[in-house]
């Protein structure tokens, strides 16, 4: 889905969760925020996107301290407000209702000049789907393997 140059993509999210839908927000950041995303120093491993009051906000991303900031640096671990339309919105917190269903973070990327984060629908997966997954990739990898030395 995501248009321009990929910044970021969270593989553990795809680990972690079956993602049913994805939608795409804007951030409320600050100027040093955006000269580290810039950089790629921004860590999305124990982030998760929640709704308060109407409002969807990002938690817990680590958005390491620009290196020119001086004192007007940001805090890493800030609350940030994602931009996204009241429909959006409204969809997010019907399916969030759902047991089991949360919001994660998928990608993080530029798109005319702004910095956009993809937010997916996901449902936690059990372990035995993460074993299947992992099984499906491992019989992939060798089947590519086999056809590249039967080709040499």
């Amino acid at each position: 889905m995501s248009v321009g140059q990929d910044i970021l993509t969270n593989r553990q999210a795809f680990h972690e969760y079956h993602i049913l839908d994805k939608y795409e927000a804007g951030a409320v950041l600050l100027g040093t925020e955006v000269k580290s995303i810039m950089a790629g120093r921004i860590q999305l491993k124990d982030s998760y996107v929640a709704i308060k009051d109407g409002e969807v906000f990002l938690f817990n991303a680590h958005i390491s301290p620009y290196s020119h900031g001086n004192r007007q640096n940001h805090d890493p671990l800030r609350t940030r407000k994602l931009l996204l339309h009241r429909r959006e919105i409204e969809k997010l917190e019907k399916a969030t209702a759902q047991k089991g269903m949360t919001l994660v973070v998928t990608s993080i990327y530029w798109k005319n000049g702004r910095i956009k984060f993809e937010i997916g629908i996901a449902k936690g997966k059990k372990l035995y789907d993460k074993r299947e997954t992992e099984m499906k990739k491992t019989v992939e990898r060798e089947t590519l393997q086999q056809l590249k030395e039967s080709v040499r």
